[in-house]
């Protein structure tokens, strides 16, 4: 997916601006610290994104580590994880120092990156339970997660049975109904019954879910190619 994030808004506001244009010119400047900063916090408000800023911020904190709050770190490794499947977790990752990795609230942030990473749905709906304080004050993150997860799904199976979508996306009941009608109407999906698997949910297709499509989009040859074959043959 050529998105950095799945649903998080790109638009930047007038203060946004700004501040890409001070990474812009001079990125190493200490003096922007505070206003890198003020804007991870407006990116949380608003529900908006910027990776390179938010770099730029932490390439800042390695030259001046006495600066660094730990809570703007956390809320930038948390908009990482709802940019998935972006990288962006890892690139921000890299840039902060081993010991501060290992105080409490990053070690549950890189396992929730793990769990994400290797699509281990259930185990992370349990660990981001635990940490609710913490993922909670970034809006829009459940969602995000939960948009990452249709992402494999509809990446991995055609048919994808309801209990297994629902420890996906960690709703249930009621919830679970409007969830699938929703994506019924606006996502092409519909439904079905099985007897041994229950409701199953069919995911429209495409080239990871259905290998034909793949087949026949990659391994083809134009009709034009083989026109050009026929001359040589004769």
């Amino acid at each position: 997916m050529a998105s950095s994030t799945l649903n998080q808004k790109q638009q930047p506001s007038t203060m946004s601006y700004t501040v890409e244009q001070l990474v812009a010119v001079n990125p190493y400047n200490p003096d922007i610290l505070p206003d890198l900063e003020n804007y991870v916090n407006e990116q949380v408000s608003s529900q908006t994104y910027s990776l390179s800023a938010n770099l730029c911020l932490l390439r800042l904190y390695q030259f001046e580590p006495e600066r660094m709050s730990t809570q703007i770190v956390a809320r930038i490794l948390i908009k990482a994880l709802m940019a998935m499947p972006a990288p962006d977790f890892s690139l921000c990752l890299f840039l902060i120092p081993e010991r501060v990795q290992m105080e409490e609230q990053f070690k549950t942030l890189i396992v929730l990156s793990h769990y994400l990473e290797t699509a281990r749905f259930r185990q992370f709906w349990d660990e981001a339970a635990k940490s609710r304080h913490m993922v909670d004050a970034v809006p829009g993150f459940e969602q995000a997660v939960q948009a990452y997860a249709i992402h494999v799904l509809q990446l991995t199976y055609q048919r994808v049975p309801r209990s297994v979508l629902a420890e996906a996306i960690n709703i249930e009941g009621l919830s679970l109904d409007k969830f699938i009608e929703h994506h019924v109407t606006n996502s092409g999906w519909d439904m079905e019954k099985s007897q041994d698997k229950g409701q199953l949910i069919i995911l429209p297709s495409n080239e990871f879910n259905h290998p034909d499509l793949k087949k026949s989009t990659v391994d083809g040859i134009p009709l034009e190619h083989i026109a050009r074959i026929f001359p040589i043959l004769g």
